[in-house]
């Protein structure tokens, strides 16, 4: 069995950390927000002060924290992982959505410190994390993405290798921008459907199993035809961090992205909006609340 340190335990973080206990895995955690551990604690994992200490002796570091600030903060700042004296060899694996620019910008010093990089996002919500079921989306040099296959697949049902490092982050922020223009084209379809007279219950349940269906349809559809925004399963505030971060990345590439574009800027209205902290399927409030203001 490996030493871990998890860094993050937030919702997707606190159930990667208790399938790692559960397979059997030393892990030391730490969170920004100490009472986040507790549970953890309580369930077998040792609590750290800080990333550092955390890391030290750590033959896997994997940290799941909001964005490149916080990033940027657990590994390299004060008290940051790079602090530590860590075990040889070890594997440093970030499972945050983040920008491709920043990701790689890490891969490289990490690199000249002697570790082995994985940039590691996953998919599959909570409760794919809590089943150990969630998608692996990867870019790593084999050697590392070796090393690492133990450990991760204690949370893992599936490792996607997109190819070196920075692809995994690539591929996770087109597929993130693609829910955002889900999401807000559902909510027209509902408000469209409210409109013309329609039963919204049945027109969600009719979604879930048409030609537009997907899981992201199924969910958010239910979600914006019972107004239920406060069960937090994706907030408004990482949809459109996920998003804008993706769009960076295709102004970069030279790629216009008009439906996207707008997509994303729906949900900067409702973080405008102060509803940042809901559910992502509060943008159809966005739509809703300029309907009325026209």
């Amino acid at each position: 069995m490996a030493t871990v340190a998890f860094i993050g335990t937030g919702t997707m973080g606190r159930e990667m950390v208790l399938r790692l206990l559960y397979a059997g895995h030393d892990v030391t955690v730490y969170n920004r927000t100490k009472a986040r551990t507790d549970p953890l604690v309580e369930a077998g994992a040792t609590a750290a002060g800080t990333p550092a200490e955390a890391a030290a002796g750590a033959q896997f570091v994997i940290s799941m924290v909001g964005d490149d600030e916080a990033s940027r903060g657990i590994w390299l700042g004060p008290g940051g992982v790079l602090e530590a004296d860590l075990a040889p060899d070890c594997v440093a694996i970030e499972s945050a959505t983040l920008t491709r620019t920043w990701v790689e910008d890490l891969y490289r010093t990490l690199a000249e410190r002697g570790l082995r990089f994985i940039d590691c996002p996953v998919t599959g919500g909570p409760d794919g994390a809590e089943a150990g079921a969630l998608t692996l989306l990867v870019g790593a040099e084999p050697e590392a993405l070796d090393a690492a296959r133990p450990v991760l697949a204690a949370y893992g049902k599936e490792i996607i290798h997109f190819g070196p490092p920075g692809a995994g982050t690539a591929y996770k922020l087109i597929v993130n921008l693609m829910g955002a223009v889900q999401a807000t084209a559902v909510a027209e379809a509902v408000l469209l459907a409210e409109k013309v007279g329609l039963d919204t219950d049945q027109v969600a349940y009719a979604l879930s199993k048409g030609a537009c269906s997907s899981p992201m349809v199924k969910y958010i559809s239910e979600r914006m035809v019972k107004g239920n925004h406060e069960d937090i399963y994706f907030l408004a505030s990482w949809r459109h961090k996920d998003a804008a971060y993706a769009l960076e990345m295709a102004h970069d590439a030279g790629q216009e992205m008009p439906t996207s574009e707008v997509a994303t800027d729906l949900f900067r209205q409702a973080l405008d909006a102060g509803w940042g902290d809901l559910n992502s399927s509060i943008v159809i409030d966005v739509l809703r609340k300029g309907t009325a203001d026209s």
